[in-house]
């Protein structure tokens, strides 16, 4: 839940709002108003913020009267848990705040949807006939994976039926990056080689080629907690809607006895050992002694001081697309970033967030210096606070990703140069953290407070 001021507090947080709903993050975000009884008449920071917010919004209105602010902070609410989750936005007017109700009725108990049903049987008799015929299948699960609590069934399914599993979004670490079953390195691999694709939770959006990541010929099986957001780019051959712990189940059920083949194992053998070349390529540059720095150097130093639920959060672009190559994660939850939408600025709140629900748990931010400038200033509240959050910072003085295709594209970049060398580990000092600036590679302490 987050509280909002009016006007330029609403339009402050649409990007918040925004990430949210890409993210299906269910979060109930509450907005001042302007007085109901002044309405027109210019009072400050007047503003419909309804309109505006809708489009970003499962659901947006605002409470009239008194009487309506209980009830509608309970649809809110179980509007914003139903899947897909996102977030829900409701404002009150000054009035209407300070003014007296009666007492309203208790609340329902607020919707635990993965406790649900399963998909109908038909269609996952007609998916688990496919997955039992395989040779060779595949699993990419996403986001929805997380939301829908789907963890222990996705593992009992891929022991089950020994299918390679990928991750990306919020279900990284579902399924523990040393399983025998987890891939990363070996994804183009395995899903343009896949018969059949099991996609859990994610979207055949920009980040799969919408859909021509998968071969050709594949057979994709869509499952999800709800109907998609959006059409399917490519056909699917079974589409399973249904709360996800009870889908997963029902299937493994329907197709046990298909997972164990020769020709499976050989393609499972053959997966890991495209891993495994491909980790053992990365060796040079996670120990590379060059300075500056390269980012890969960076986290090989930093896989040596996480622990195992560690939860790492990404804000940025270039530095930390290397983070998603090689920063393995083995608990839920543990890796947040900007998700699909890319909003920039938002690792230092999600790191905030993280060690006050998690404070027994290491919390290590990951900052490009150009997300720093969004965002900076909340190492203030950090420091206030007391919030021992570490922060890493890839100091390049540039927008890498943009920088480099404008110069590979035109011989020249335009507005994507930094100021080089700034010291934000001063800037930190100052908002009161404890600031290192490093060149070669070395470990840092982490103080009562946040460090980058």
């Amino acid at each position: 839940m987050c509280a909002l001021t009016a006007g330029p507090g609403v339009t402050n947080g649409m990007s918040a709002i925004a990430s949210a709903g890409q993210n299906h993050s269910p979060l109930l975000v509450l907005g001042g108003r302007a007085p109901q009884f002044r309405w027109g008449q210019g009072s400050l920071q007047e503003i419909d913020h309804v309109p505006f917010v809708r489009p970003l919004a499962k659901l947006a209105a605002t409470a009239l009267q008194t009487a309506d602010i209980p009830g509608l902070v309970d649809e809110a609410m179980r509007v914003a848990l139903t899947p897909h989750s996102g977030p829900a936005f409701l404002d009150f007017p000054l009035d209407q705040v300070f003014t007296e109700a009666p007492e309203p009725e208790p609340p329902a108990a607020l919707p635990e949807p993965w406790r649900g049903s399963g998909a109908d049987s038909d269609t996952i008799e007609r998916a688990a006939a496919l997955l039992r015929e395989a040779e060779h299948p595949a699993i990419m699960a996403g986001t929805g994976l997380y939301w829908g609590h789907g963890e222990e069934a996705l593992r009992a399914l891929a022991e089950e039926l020994r299918i390679p599993v990928f991750l990306n979004g919020l279900a990284r670490g579902c399924l523990a990056a040393d399983h025998e079953l987890f891939f990363s390195r070996a994804r183009s691999t395995a899903l343009g080689g896949a018969d059949v694709a099991l996609v859990i939770g994610v979207p055949l959006d920009f980040r799969f080629g919408f859909g021509a990541a998968f071969s050709p010929d594949a057979e994709i099986i869509a499952i999800d907690a709800a109907e998609p957001e959006r059409e399917h780019p490519r056909p699917v051959a079974a589409e399973l809607i249904g709360a996800l712990p009870a889908t997963l189940e029902a299937l493994r059920t329907a197709a046990a006895g298909g997972g164990s083949s020769d020709e499976r194992e050989r393609w499972i053998e053959s997966l890991r050992a495209t891993e495994d070349e491909k980790r053992a390529a990365e060796t040079a540059e996670l120990t590379d002694s060059r300075a500056p720095l390269h980012p890969m150097r960076v986290y090989g130093e930093l896989a040596q001081v996480l622990d195992r639920d560690a939860i790492v959060v990404g804000d940025g672009g270039d530095f930390v697309s290397y983070a998603g190559r090689v920063v393995d994660s083995y608990n839920p939850g543990c890796w947040l970033d900007p998700g699909p939408f890319g909003c920039l600025g938002s690792g230092p709140g999600y790191a905030m967030a993280a060690k006050l629900a998690r404070p027994d748990r290491q919390v290590v931010l990951l900052l490009g210096d150009g997300a720093f400038g969004f965002a900076g200033m909340e190492f203030d509240t950090l420091a206030r606070h007391g919030i021992p959050v570490v922060a890493v910072m890839g100091n390049n003085g540039i927008w890498a990703l943009e920088k480099h295709p404008m110069e590979s594209l035109y011989g020249y970049s335009v507005a994507a140069d930094l100021r080089p060398n700034t010291r934000y580990d001063e800037v930190v000092q100052a908002l009161g953290c404890h600031g290192r600036a490093r060149r070669r590679a070395g470990r840092a302490a982490t103080r009562s407070g946040a460090g980058v």
